[in-house]
């Protein structure tokens, strides 16, 4: 670690007390546990330092995955001065400092690895700042997000920056980081396998979580391995990772949305839960149901529609948490009930002809004529009444004259609209007969 110039911070006396984290913090990139799919020798930093030739990057990732670990080992094995700095915490003065001393350094024959923690929380004018010292060499920048970069960084360092996305730790890492921080505490965890297993899950993917809790389990003094209820009584799981405001809240109602267009109502249910458990606002979710039942569901079942209607104000009556069982009966009556977007593809193809047409007047024929004037210009003139028309069907044009008709609405042979396409082809031949 190195303070905001980049130099070290004073020696701490030899026998001060170091967190497992800590001590435990990968000395090479070799010993760095999961993310493969970046490190590896054929992955894009395997690559890069295989070849000597290291480009600015922005890890994409969770908490507790190795960001910043990973960060400071590159400036190890490339002979970079590392300089670490949180966007929450710099100024546009500080880092005025910060790049001249990367210029000083640099006329010494030294360069400088510039990790910038949270750097989506600075704002476009401190993130234009970065660009010239990128571009001339003054440093190599290494930026840490947890927020997608495509939305919250400016597309002139992303231009410049390689972005590389950093995974949440599997079962498989977190046990090697587990055997790992059993072998630097000399004994093993208190813990059976299923105790074993379900401090695993309360990490939730988080390396750094998961030191901070076997840090605690091995301070315990107990007699007998603990199960698995046992460690739920001493331990608080985690929180879910979510934030209603941003990706993660995109991220889980569209997997929500796919799960119950995929008609499975599991999953469906699986991402409903995980989104109530965040703390997400039960009404949305009612809201965001209504919308499938009208965009996937369509007239293939119109029941659906009432359905989700009914829940939604079955939840208001009830309140929570019983009224988010009337949200998840409608949410599988939708992943089970037939599909069709046959009126949601209508509809837009009907919005996109009214843009380009918007100026034309409708058949003089279907025009009402309540003044003279309008029936001297031809207004109502040789409209048919359809109920007086053989089987109640004139097969008169109702668009503009000179428009050729467009076939917007095409129902599916499912559910409903198996009878609703009957209906379309039986009106379309009857039209050809009356206008042939």
């Amino acid at each position: 670690m190195t303070d905001l110039f980049g130099d070290p911070p004073a020696a701490e006396a030899s026998n001060a007390p170091r967190p497992l984290a800590d001590r435990l913090r990968p000395k090479s990139l070799s010993e760095v546990i999961g993310q493969a799919q970046v490190l590896g020798p054929d992955a894009p930093l395997g690559v890069m330092l295989e070849s000597g030739s290291l480009s600015s990057l922005i890890f994409w990732g969770p908490p507790g995955v190795g960001k910043t670990t990973i960060a400071r080992l590159l400036a190890q094995e490339t002979d970079l001065h590392f300089v670490q700095i949180s966007a929450i915490f710099t100024g546009v003065p500080e880092l005025r400092k910060v790049f001249e001393a990367a210029k000083i350094r640099r006329q010494n024959g030294q360069g400088t690895l510039l990790f910038v923690d949270e750097i989506h929380r600075f704002n476009k004018a401190q993130q234009d700042g970065f660009l010239p010292h990128m571009e001339d060499g003054t440093i190599l920048l290494v930026g840490a997000t947890t927020e997608n970069p495509s939305f919250e960084l400016n597309a002139a360092v992303m231009s410049r920056a390689q972005v590389l996305v950093l995974e949440r730790l599997g079962d498989d890492d977190l046990e090697a980081l587990t055997q790992r921080a059993e072998a630097d505490l000399g004994k093993p965890l208190p813990l059976d396998a299923g105790a074993r297993a379900a401090l695993h899950n309360m990490a939730d993917g988080d390396g750094r979580a998961l030191l901070n809790l076997i840090e605690q389990v091995a301070a315990w003094k107990v007699s007998v391995a603990l199960n698995s209820e046992d460690l739920g009584k001493r331990l608080m799981k985690r929180a879910a990772k979510y934030d209603k405001n941003g990706e993660e809240h995109y991220n889980l109602i569209s997997a929500l949305h796919k799960s119950m267009r995929g008609s499975d109502p599991d999953a469906a249910l699986y991402w409903f839960a995980r989104m109530l458990e965040g703390g997400e606002d039960p009404r949305y979710l009612a809201r965001r149901i209504t919308r499938m039942a009208v965009e996937d569901v369509g007239l293939a079942d119109p029941q659906a529609q009432s359905v989700c209607l009914e829940a939604w104000n079955t939840f208001e009556r009830l309140g929570s948490p019983e009224g988010e069982l009337a949200l998840a009966q409608a949410l599988v009556y939708l992943a089970l009930a037939p599909k069709s977007n046959g009126v949601y593809k209508a509809y837009k193809a009907a919005r996109v002809s009214a843009r380009k047409t918007g100026s034309q007047m409708p058949p003089k024929h279907i025009l009402n004529a309540p003044t003279s004037l309008m029936e001297d210009q031809g207004y109502g003139k040789g409209y048919d009444y359809d109920h007086d028309a053989e089987d109640g069907f004139s097969g008169q044009n109702y668009f503009p004259d000179g428009m050729k008709r467009p076939a917007f609405y095409e129902p599916v042979e499912r559910g409903f609209e198996r009878d609703l396409k009957k209906r379309v082809e039986y009106f379309a031949k009857l039209r050809e007969k009356r206008n042939g």
